[in-house]
């Protein structure tokens, strides 16, 4: 490493903690340490307690109260998220009084706070989203506009940074935001090998929406057009004929188009666009020949390759 430059690394444990929100994120930094990055660890009750249940059920110990430290603008706190009836219970604010208190008093030493999934609650309770921009998990978005309406919440932003504020939308997403803060504070190349060693390839930033395609236009119990999602998917590379999606799921032609359109909101057709897109934006970011991509894609030529991505511009996740 080029740097002896010393960080620590504060991850909250509340009651109820999603595992994933802060073991992914958790892993990331161990591995970064042991890359011989400058980081001193540590794991946080929101009480007097050394111990915390997880939602899944797995007990986490050895943990310190948060009161014991006072953070500086060489530390970063991790806020993962929680089951959703610890912060919606009656009292929850007023019963955080004091570590909501704790928590601006961090913020405004210049630590990096950082949340992920539903943590973005603990941060709006405290005030320090008033005026800011955000995200957290899709599913609580109509909920957390209403409780914090003077919260910028962005709906379809992986994660956030304003100022040393930072906002993830939830569960794998920690992992991405891990990842950020790993390049910001030690650069791309040392960031690559972490994402290597955990066998991340495709990274994600601050601009990828939260939903792959692949799990867009799914909020649905249609089990036939699911088949039909299913089997675009797995013969991208191929001419689909419509006559074959709808032999799949026993329907004609223009049942299946409309059963389409009225379960999905958008048409076989701009679906199939959706999914090559996708694939072509991943497949290019990994260095892929373009001849290659736009045939994994379905794709008969190059031309037509560059004529959806142009078409499809304003949805891209960065400029191209």
């Amino acid at each position: 490493m080029a740097t002896t430059r010393l960080y620590r690394c504060f991850f909250l444990v509340p009651p109820e903690v999603q595992l994933l929100d802060i073991t992914g994120p958790a892993h990331l930094f161990y591995e970064a340490r042991e890359y011989g990055a400058a980081l001193d660890i540590h794991y946080l009750s929101m009480s007097e307690s050394p111990l915390e249940q997880s939602s899944a059920g797995v007990a986490l110990g050895n943990l310190e109260t948060y009161s014991g430290y006072t953070l500086t603008s060489d530390d970063l706190l991790f806020i993962p998220g929680m089951e959703s009836r610890i912060f919606f219970a009656p009292g929850f604010q007023e019963k955080s009084t004091s570590f909501l208190e704790w928590l601006r008093m961090q913020y405004h030493n210049g630590a990096k706070i950082c949340a992920v999934c539903t943590g973005a609650y603990l941060l709006a309770f405290s005030g320090l989203l008033d005026g800011r921009e955000c995200t957290t998990h899709w599913k609580y978005f109509s909920d957390f506009a209403q409780r914090f309406p003077k919260t910028i919440l962005l709906r379809d932003r992986l994660l956030i940074k304003e100022d040393n504020l930072y906002s993830s939308a939830g569960v794998s997403s920690g992992i991405d935001l891990a990842l950020f803060l790993l390049e910001e504070l030690f650069g791309p190349v040392f960031a690559a090998k972490i994402a290597k060693e955990v066998v991340i390839y495709f990274r994600r930033t601050e601009k990828d929406p939260q939903l792959s395609v692949f799990l867009q236009y799914r909020n649905h119990i249609e089990t036939r057009i699911h088949q039909v999602q299913d089997y675009l998917a797995q013969h991208l590379s191929q001419k689909t004929k419509i006559e074959t999606l709808a032999g799949t799921v026993h329907m004609s032609p223009r049942n299946l188009t409309r059963l389409f359109k009225n379960t999905t909101g958008i048409t076989i057709g701009q679906y199939i666009d959706a999914l090559r897109l996708e694939k072509a934006v991943q497949l290019l970011d990994q260095g892929e020949k373009v001849q290659v991509v736009a045939q994994a894609c379905g794709l008969q030529s190059t031309n037509q390759l560059r004529t959806l991505l142009r078409k499809y511009k304003a949805a891209l996740p960065s400029e191209r």
